[in-house]
């Protein structure tokens, strides 16, 4: 059975007057994590639409960027875009409902923070980055219990105001030795393989998540190796 067919399954086990939140108490199980983290990346994505008022073009192909959506499941996508947008349940909710399937259970640390790539992937895709964009975010970060370092770590690898700093996008400080830096670098690389990220509960269709983080972090350790005439 296809991702978007489990979805639209858990969807349809909704009781009359049930708001999409519920879902996610429901999807406890590790097969099912995959799903929850679909419906996760396109519920908060509803609502961070409504923090900046729109939902352009450019946002819409960047989710089919995240996530191939085959022609015959695009309904499955809708309509759970709908019903997030429609449920009177705030994002904080919804994000709230994540973290506490996610958070504390094995690597779901990594999954929340993938899930955070995957929104601001979608909010900067149109180019620009809204103020409204970013206090959505850090608020979602806020309830993930990630700190401000790491969000301010995902903000520079995606964010296209300014350049992103190298040590910020590492997660690491000037001051450290080079070589406990590659060794960061090394692990980063390793967290980003298909392999591990699809055993974090992340489906296969977005996958391209982990191609956007190791272009990132892989051009953060070049700067660095270079600055220090590394190689």
């Amino acid at each position: 059975m296809s991702l978007w067919s489990r979805i639209q399954d858990a969807l349809s086990a909704l009781a009359k007057g049930e708001g999409l939140s519920v879902v996610f108490d429901r999807l406890r199980s590790p097969p099912e994590r995959s799903v929850a983290f679909t419906i996760a990346v396109i519920a908060l994505s509803a609502k961070m639409a409504k923090a900046d008022g729109r939902v352009t073009r450019d946002e819409v192909t960047a989710f089919r960027q995240v996530f191939h959506i085959p022609p015959a499941e695009e309904r499955a996508a809708a309509r759970v875009f709908n019903l997030a947008r429609e449920d009177v349940a705030g994002f904080e909710e919804y994000a709230a409902r994540i973290a506490r399937m996610f958070r504390g259970r094995g690597r779901g640390e990594r999954v929340l923070r993938d899930l955070l790539d995957g929104l601001f992937h979608i909010a900067t895709a149109d180019g620009s980055y809204h103020p409204a964009e970013d206090a959505f975010l850090a608020r979602v970060a806020e309830v993930f219990g990630m700190s401000a370092g790491l969000f301010a770590r995902i903000r520079a690898s995606h964010v296209p105001a300014a350049a992103p700093d190298p040590f910020t996008v590492l997660g690491v400080s000037p001051e450290m030795d080079l070589d406990e830096i590659k060794a960061i670098w090394r692990a980063e690389v390793r967290a980003c393989h298909p392999d591990r990220m699809m055993a974090r509960g992340v489906p296969e269709e977005a996958m391209r998540l982990a191609e956007r983080r190791l272009i990132a972090i892989n051009r953060a350790w070049e700067e660095i190796a270079g600055r220090a005439g590394g190689d």
